[in-house]
């Protein structure tokens, strides 16, 4: 019997340490949402190029482009952002003044027709979500939080229940800056069979990621949310927008979300990267497998085509500041979500994008960390958990003209004697090096580099 009893006790200590980085503490519930986004989930977005109006074709190219030319280095997310659901929308903004709505009988929006050609005779984005996972590839939608309005004027019934749109929905805290729902109440009945509704439907056409916006802070409708997907039967990632998320409600969004936004809209100018470097320093304890703080989409490439902010154009930011976006999201494992059209890419914006050594960095590194700021000469580093080699980036936030020389010791991080570095963005071999690395780095550049 005493053989019996210590095996079987084996046996428990070996399942619960198994599972011990997929349980939430505080309920002992598993966390098997995490399975679904391992490392920082990659791919394209279509608001920066195309703000509320893109339309299927220009999806299409875009998942043709990323099939060629980016699947083999890990991108694989092809995301529909906002407002597919509205026939009339416009660029420069939103249409507010007379939107024409597509919704279904049970108050659930579904899309534009003439937008989206395949999504006729009641098929949604199922044709769409086949034609790109045929290509080994993801998909993905943007929502709203919350009821349409149009939903409670009909009064819809909610599915499978005697609820209606009217017995669930709050004007209390409707979105600020775009009025096309209304809160959902987490305390009326209904409220999550509601929710449960939109991803049983989603579910249906094969979704595989939703981003859901004006959803940072409401707490009660990310937990029905999380609930609904996790009844949905299908591993959809979750992505909460827009942010900034609070750092106090670091925790909550681990046990609910696989990333969520640590900033407003992130757009391609260098006033608005320079705070990144705070923001990134400061939620990067909280990155880990399933859960990633998400510093925002990549614009770059050619974004602003038909976009809701900006004229047409190539990325407003420089080479230097490119590569400071690419090295930063890299160190801090933010979520990779390129902003422009991708057919439209030049072999630079393409060189950012396919950088393996850059990419592992992203999805690989561990324990990254800001390791000094002295005023705005700032040092990152991270491990490589396969090799023990240690990742460093440098970047020269300043507004001075011309370079300047960033110095790290190799005790800051650990290491001591001669090592070998590497320059990950060219490839360069830089030599064997003693006890200290300094690199100049151009203004609002940065230097990304494996000490060996």
């Amino acid at each position: 019997m005493k053989k019996l009893f210590f095996a079987v006790l084996a046996l428990l200590i070996l399942c619960n340490w198994q599972t011990k980085k997929s349980m939430d503490k505080s309920s002992g519930q598993e966390l098997s949402f995490y399975k679904w986004a391992q490392t920082p989930p990659m791919g394209w977005n279509s608001w920066d190029c195309y703000g509320p109006t893109v339309v299927e074709a220009e999806v299409k190219a875009n998942a043709d482009y990323m099939a060629k030319n980016l699947k083999e280095f890990g991108w694989q997310y092809i995301v529909i952002d906002i407002r597919w659901y509205v026939e009339n929308d416009k660029s420069g903004g939103y249409n507010q003044t007379d939107p024409k709505y597509v919704i279904d009988e049970y108050g659930r929006y579904l899309p534009a027709m003439n937008r989206f050609p395949s999504s006729a005779n009641g098929k949604g984005f199922k044709p769409i979500a086949d034609y790109i996972q045929s290509k080994g590839l993801k998909f993905g939608i943007h929502m709203m939080r919350g009821i349409p309005l149009i939903a409670v004027n009909r009064n819809t019934p909610i599915l499978g229940t005697n609820i209606k749109a009217q017995d669930i929905y709050t004007p209390e805290g409707q979105c600020r800056w775009l009025k096309d729902n209304y809160t959902v109440d987490s305390k009326k009945e209904g409220a999550q069979a509601y929710y449960n509704s939109l991803f049983q439907l989603y579910a249906s056409w094969g979704l595989d990621f939703v981003k859901v916006d004006d959803l940072a802070g409401h707490l009660p409708e990310i937990e029905m949310v999380r609930k609904a997907i996790d009844n949905c039967g299908r591993p959809i990632v979750l992505s909460i927008s827009p942010g900034p998320a609070k750092l106090d409600q670091a925790e909550f969004l681990k046990k609910n979300a696989n990333m969520w936004r640590t900033v407003g809209d992130f757009w391609d100018n260098w006033p608005q990267l320079k705070p990144q470097f705070t923001v990134c320093a400061n939620w990067a304890p909280h990155t880990g497998a399933g859960h990633f703080p998400d510093a925002d989409m990549l614009p770059l490439g050619k974004i602003g085509i038909r976009a809701e902010r900006g004229a047409p154009r190539m990325t407003g930011f420089n080479r230097d500041e490119q590569y400071s976006v690419m090295s930063l999201f890299a160190i801090f494992r933010s979520p990779l979500m390129f902003g422009g059209n991708l057919p439209d890419n030049d072999e630079f914006t393409l060189s950012l994008l396919t950088n393996k050594e850059v990419l592992n960095v992203n999805q690989h590194s561990i324990n990254n960390k800001q390791l000094f700021r002295n005023v705005d000469l700032i040092a990152w580093t991270a491990d490589d958990p396969e090799t023990g080699d240690k990742f460093l980036a440098l970047f020269n936030a300043t507004d001075s003209p011309g370079t300047a020389e960033i110095s790290v010791d190799f005790l800051q991080i650990g290491l001591k004697g001669t090592h070998l570095v590497t320059d990950l963005w060219s490839g360069k071999k830089l030599g064997s090096i003693s006890n200290r690395f300094s690199a100049k780095i151009n203004r609002h550049g940065a230097g990304l580099y494996r000490i060996h």
